[in-house]
């Protein structure tokens, strides 16, 4: 029964997955704490899906992934920007009709060149068979989103938290944002190579949000996030050989469940634990 568990480990590329699927979920977990945080669940969205025609482009010119989801992750960002300063739509609603844009012109690029890229892989994404020069790019775009964390999460943490503070404290703002954006881009190009655009989103909220109910300490709550990134994704990896499944959807479908169990059965923020202060309250 032991050695029907331990089969995964012995195909080289399930191993590949699941080491690679497990540090990009780390660092989208760190990510996803401060996504929270800010409450830009929304912008996420929004670029997880506005990266999608610069993956398009890189693959037409072979460049590299992280050249052309930065250029259109800058682009729609600025998109973003401009509408909201020129219009009187609100954030969501100038979100929304941006990176639907962005979308549909990566997929009209991939239907205009359906030779030379997969839609599947794009959509859904395709872990089992990436290709090294994309294992490398992947590798390297979540290393320096860590990277960058590690040293400036505090500014990071303050720029999330109370905008306003942060520049009372002398912070560059601007600079900040410019940065969260391109962190953002970068994990969603990243996030997009392992469960796929649809499922980026979830990469880069479901940790932090999981997270959230259980502490209320921000740095706490940060490597938790990483924690439960990196162990579901891991987890969904291996689980998808034995139920034959998507990779991404495993991947997600653990971190809905783990966000759920939580939902009820956190200590403090819990259903059942604020059921309880109820009746206290009202005993």
């Amino acid at each position: 029964m032991m050695e029907q568990w331990m089969v995964p480990f012995q195909y080289e590329y399930l191993v590949k997955a699941m080491v690679v699927c497990a540090f990009v979920g780390a660092v989208c977990g760190a990510l996803s704490a401060m996504v929270t945080l800010k409450g830009w669940s929304l912008l996420g969205d929004a670029l997880s899906h506005a990266v999608v025609p610069g993956v398009v482009l890189a693959h037409l010119l072979s460049w590299p992934l992280a050249v052309g989801s930065l250029i259109s992750g800058v682009l729609a960002a600025g998109a973003m920007t401009w509408v909201k300063a020129h219009s009187r739509l609100r954030e969501d609603a100038v979100m929304g009709v941006v990176f639907t844009t962005f979308f549909a012109i990566g997929l009209l690029g991939i239907s205009l060149y359906p030779s030379q890229l997969d839609l599947k892989s794009i959509v859904f994404g395709n872990v089992l068979a990436i290709a090294p020069k994309d294992l490398w790019q992947v590798i390297g775009m979540g290393g320096f989103v860590a990277l960058v964390l590690l040293l400036k999460w505090r500014d990071m943490m303050l720029f999330c938290f109370d905008e306003q503070q942060a520049r009372v404290q002398g912070l560059n703002v601007r600079l900040l944002h410019a940065v969260f954006l391109l962190l953002l881009s970068a994990m969603a190009v990243a996030a997009l190579m392992t469960v796929g655009a649809l499922l980026v989103v979830a990469m880069l909220i479901t940790p932090g949000a999981t997270a959230y109910l259980l502490t209320n300490r921000f740095s706490r709550m940060m490597i938790l996030s990483a924690v439960f990134g990196g162990v579901t994704s891991a987890l969904g990896a291996y689980a998808s050989y034995f139920v034959d499944g998507s990779t991404g959807a495993c991947i997600v479908s653990l971190q809905a469940l783990l966000f759920l169990l939580c939902l009820w059965w956190a200590p403090q923020h819990g259903w059942f634990a604020q059921r309880r202060r109820e009746k206290e309250v009202a005993s």
